[in-house]
């Protein structure tokens, strides 16, 4: 998990799709991918947030922490200081 906001664009190869993902997460974010896991968003949480990988499925559940994700876009809001988070995680925040 990175502390920064740095990015990089990569190519989902099944979706035939460029993609903007936080590079430290990105390898992760591509073998999901390449093992038929169809990622919708994600965030590393940049130290402040916990980190979030959301995958298309029939339950629209969230990866990692399996929380209901009731929509299938616009995962992502700002917070004050820059920072993007998706908002059903907020109940796990790091301090």
């Amino acid at each position: 998990m990175c502390n920064k906001r740095n990015s990089t664009t990569v190519y989902i190869q099944h979706q035939k799709r460029w993609v903007k993902l936080d590079s430290c997460i990105a390898p992760l974010i591509l073998n999901l991918n390449q093992h038929n896991f169809k990622t919708l968003a994600s965030c590393c949480g940049h130290n402040k947030y916990p980190m979030t990988i959301i995958v298309e499925s029939n339950t629209n559940l969230e990866l990692i922490q399996t929380i209901p994700i009731p929509r299938k876009k616009r995962f992502y809001v700002k917070d004050k200081k820059g920072f993007y988070y998706i908002p059903e995680t907020k109940v796990g925040l790091i301090k």
